[in-house]
């Protein structure tokens, strides 16, 4: 929410909103563009502040494309000049629109990954790289109805990129960094080249299905968990599918029919 400033200049308002903003950013998240913002709304995001160049253009972007979330949006987006919203964004998304959300809570997302029974997986992807990768996963996630994403190693799955490549997308399901002692439980269906073809195998509701990073695969130390080793099929001498890609054909595969069906 930002201040009262009815009355004062344009640039008065821009310099009173750039203060709140900067104030309020260490501990909130970026929703960065107009998609970004429509999902944290419609998925019970905290936003705090909303900024674009063009009200007027918001509005009716928003009319057009979320009327469910319009007229929210046009409660609380303030306008401020374009040279101060790239001063506030690194990046000014297409869209012209800019958000500040608190992050999704940790402890809800913990019972949520930790309860028992599940009624879809979770996906985890081991020492992930690559920011946008994680966050097309966490979008198809949200998508497909997992319970949630699952993260390990030193990267931050809730990183302002991840956050912009998933649009906004983390407040529809449970989106973690954990150590591998810290997994949440249930059987654990790895990825793998050697594993059994996905297509023979029914993957239950209750399972983790882990991915390794881009460029070195799963790690041993996960790998040696594996309840099952599982492989997606591939034509001879391609090397690999992108990490979302592969995350795709998974989580389809465990909403389409079951594996065998009885004679």
């Amino acid at each position: 929410m930002t201040e009262d400033v009815a009355g004062d200049s344009a640039e008065d308002v821009a310099d009173a909103v750039m203060r709140q903003w900067r104030e309020a950013a260490p501990n909130t998240v970026l929703l960065d563009g107009f998609h970004a913002l429509k999902h944290g709304l419609r998925f019970g995001a905290d936003v705090r502040m909303t900024v674009t160049s063009d009200r007027q253009a918001a509005v009716a972007l928003a009319r057009e494309l979320a009327d469910d979330v319009s007229d929210v949006i046009a409660q609380s987006v303030v306008e401020i000049p374009a040279h101060a919203l790239r001063e506030l964004v690194p990046r000014v998304h297409t869209t012209g629109i800019a958000a500040l959300a608190v992050r999704r809570d940790a402890r809800a997302n913990a019972e949520t990954l930790s309860r028992l029974p599940r009624m879809s997986p979770i996906v985890v992807l081991d020492n992930p790289r690559n920011l946008g990768n994680v966050g097309a996963v966490v979008r198809l996630a949200a998508g497909f109805g997992a319970t949630g994403v699952v993260t390990t190693g030193d990267m931050d799955p809730w990183h302002p990129n991840v956050v912009r490549a998933g649009a906004g997308l983390h407040y529809a399901t449970a989106v973690e960094h954990r150590g591998l002692d810290e997994l949440p439980p249930g059987p654990l269906y790895v990825l793998d080249p050697e594993g059994e073809d996905i297509r023979s195998v029914k993957v239950p509701d209750d399972a983790l299905v882990a991915f390794g990073s881009e460029r070195h695969g799963i790690s041993p130390e996960l790998r040696s968990r594996a309840t099952k080793l599982v492989s997606l099929p591939m034509r001879p001498q391609v090397s690999s599918y992108n990490l979302a890609t592969s995350v795709a054909m998974t989580l389809f595969h465990w909403g389409g029919p079951p594996a065998t069906t009885p004679a």
